[in-house]
């Protein structure tokens, strides 16, 4: 496949494009680039040039190694083959369109405190779930119940999973609540968290400094 660009300033040249039999046309600023099987076609319009092949599979692939977090987690999308580094815990995450891939600060800042802070036995609310991320790491660092819920019902949530908020679980009944969410929802909800859990991780906000932060609270 080969493709001609050409000035966009005359009327009748999409139409003169389509007539030559071209296979797709793509609009930018005063030009437009036609694409051809050949270049016996597209020579008539201008000079051709091969189009490059791009394998988007490789290149997303490639766009996710594998990233260290914290002093316990070694995140790595399904496809990965590298060995888990010892003494880390393999997290693996398929990175899709709900939020959470590991690859935020936010995401890295609650993982680096779950891990000091969820101990064996803890039961655990990962609020605004996403792709589920921080409940599988609540399972890694040997939470016993761990329960997730957002609002999106598309989310990826693990097992134990609902469509809601914070709003919906009975005061005490989680040990720790953890919540990666945007700060213009996340003031409304600090009662609740408070209300849910003796230990509060929350993130997703900037601190004075402009700086992603996490506290706990």
């Amino acid at each position: 496949m080969v493709f001609v660009r050409l000035s966009n300033d005359d009327d009748l040249l999409i139409g003169r494009l389509w007539e030559a039999g071209t296979l797709g046309i793509t609009e930018g600023d005063g030009f437009v680039d036609a694409f051809f099987e050949n270049a016996d076609a597209a020579s008539q319009f201008g000079v051709p040039e091969t189009v490059v092949d791009v394998d988007w599979v490789d290149r997303t692939h490639e766009a996710f190694p594998p990233l260290l977090v914290g002093e316990k987690f070694f995140i790595a999308a399904p496809w990965r083959t590298e060995p888990t580094p010892p003494g880390r815990m393999r997290l693996v995450i398929n990175p899709g369109a709900q939020c959470g891939t590991g690859y935020h600060r936010c995401t890295q800042l609650c993982l680096e405190a779950m891990e000091k802070l969820i101990r064996p036995g803890d039961s655990v609310l990962d609020v605004g779930s996403g792709s589920g991320i921080l409940s599988h790491a609540a399972r890694l660092l040997g939470g016993t119940r761990v329960v997730s819920c957002d609002i999106d019902p598309d989310a990826a949530g693990p097992d134990t999973f609902f469509i809601g908020s914070v709003d919906a679980v009975r005061s005490g009944a989680f040990d720790v609540v953890v919540a990666n969410i945007n700060e213009d929802v996340m003031g409304s909800m600090r009662g609740d968290f408070e209300r849910v859990a003796r230990i509060r991780i929350l993130s997703g906000f900037q601190n004075d400094d402009g700086e992603w932060d996490c506290v706990v609270i």
